[in-house]
């Protein structure tokens, strides 16, 4: 048996208005090279000055996690040749980095609590990006310069859904902090995933093996239980050493397989140096005091759902692994509707139309306010919950407000005494054998008579009335 070894390096993409180090836009899609300028262009006696506002969102990030955030940091250049890289280098920070040592805490396979160290998360800029068509590469440059975080984790998962489950925290986490939008399809939040295997028992890591810039949780998994396979098929058929080697593979997600790039480099073969353009990066009182500024954070959500609210933390989990949706719930319960109800009616009812519609929260057409409305409606007996569904099927085809729908559909409810007693005598004098059947015992005929109310009513007469009314007249 093998232990599986895994960490993770993640690179965020800070969305800040400029480069990290000039003041170029970072909007994404424009056309190619229009966001340039002689620094990102790396051009003759232009020299790079660091976004201030990069900075405070790294350190946001190390208070967010527990971390040491270093008053001094340094950049350090990394010496590649790459065409999209006009520099041949990358500004990035390897000796000193702005944030050290912090942590993040998931669930493992067994619903327990697991600490994953993060060795450190430093500022780089990003390099541009190079596009083949047939036997043509063009670089575009918009991106070269781009502010990234490096988040580095310890080798501390131990399989493709712990490390599913750490990006996932991570990815809300940079989210709830405003720090980045995340957005995996523009290549905001990827990855680079380190996966090595070791008999157990074993305390030296096998070979360590990179793949390289994967941009969906899925793939991620993909390539995690592709490359295991492949590692423990090598270890056992006695050919480790000649196919499991330090490398760079890209993971190809038609195939579901990962494929060898280059060989792994070592810091040596990057000629990391102090940047002899940038001066010590000093993080000032003013810059902590704003870093400080953390929202509520999902693992406190959660706690404060589960212990003041008394709702499940499973569910609790559900609505604070997306901000949007934590905020739409936020605005729903703020409207003093029970807690439960705005749990079963946000993720059971409302999600399950906008999943099926493909729809994300954020662009509901039922507002937080209007489904609170219809929730205090079912509260108040104004309609029953199978009523409720209708309206809320009307409400995502139509804009309009509940109290309209309820009327226009006719599913408000009878409550008064004096109309549903009338409906329940009539159903009752029609019914003689059977009012005597219940009363010799026959119990089970009650909900004969809830039904037949209810048909009679055509579904407007409220359900809970109708029973204590019933229960009154039958004995």
């Amino acid at each position: 048996m093998f232990e599986v070894v895994i960490g993770l390096e993640v690179h965020v993409q800070l969305n800040t208005k400029t480069k990290l180090f000039c003041s170029c836009a970072t909007s994404f899609d424009e056309e190619p090279n229009s966001n340039t300028c002689p620094t990102c262009l790396a051009l003759p006696g232009a020299l790079p000055v660091v976004n201030k506002e990069a900075v405070i969102k790294a350190m946001r990030l190390g208070y967010a996690i527990n971390a040491t955030v270093n008053k001094v940091s340094n950049f350090d250049r990394k010496s590649y040749f790459y065409p999209d890289s006009p520099m041949a280098y990358q500004i990035t920070q390897l000796y000193k980095a702005i944030v050290k040592d912090g942590e993040l805490f998931i669930k493992n396979s067994k619903g327990e609590k697991k600490r994953v160290t993060i060795y450190q998360a430093h500022l780089e800029a990003d390099a541009g990006k190079s596009m083949h068509e047939g036997n043509i590469s063009k670089v575009d440059l918009n991106r070269a310069g781009t502010p990234l975080l490096e988040i580095v984790s310890g080798p501390d998962m131990r399989s493709a859904d712990e490390a599913v489950e750490y990006l996932k925290k991570l990815h809300s986490l940079v989210r709830y902090l405003d720090i980045s939008d995340a957005n995996m399809q523009e290549g905001s939040f990827r990855c680079d995933v380190n996966v090595s295997i070791r008999p157990n028992g074993q305390k030296e890591y096998g070979t360590r093996v990179e793949i390289k810039n994967i941009n969906s949780f899925r793939f991620v998994k993909q390539a995690i239980d592709y490359e295991v396979e492949r590692q423990i098929e090598a270890y056992e058929d006695g050919v480790y050493e000649d196919e499991v080697w330090q490398e760079t593979r890209l993971f190809d997600s038609d195939k579901c397989e990962t494929k060898s790039m280059r060989g792994k480099e070592d810091s040596a073969d990057y000629r990391y140096f102090p940047d002899p353009d940038l001066r010590p990066l000093v993080v000032t009182d003013e810059m902590i005091a704003e870093a400080k500024k953390i929202p509520e954070l999902p693992d406190a959500k959660v706690e404060r759902y589960v212990n003041e609210l008394k709702i499940k933390e499973v569910d609790a989990l559900i609505i604070t692994a997306d901000k949007e949706l934590a905020n739409y719930f936020e605005e729903i319960i703020s409207a003093d509707v029970t807690p439960k109800n705005a749990v079963t009616w946000l993720t059971s009812e409302l999600l399950g139309r906008l999943n099926k519609s493909g729809i994300e929260i954020t662009d509901s057409p039922v507002e937080a306010k209007t489904l609170a409305t219809l929730i205090a409606r079912i509260e108040d007996g104004t309609v029953s919950g199978k009523g409720a569904k209708d309206v809320l099927d009307y409400l995502m085809q139509n804009s309009s407000d509940v109290d309209s729908v309820i009327e226009e559909l006719g599913l408000k409810q009878v409550s008064d005494d004096g109309a549903i007693l009338e409906i329940i005598d009539t159903i009752i004098a029609a019914n003689d054998d059977k009012v005597a059947e219940y009363k010799s015992g026959k119990d089970k005929l009650f909900g004969f008579f809830v039904g037949q109310v209810m048909k009679a009513s055509k579904g407007s007469a409220n359900p809970q009335k109708v029973n204590e009314l019933l229960k009154q007249r039958l004995s």
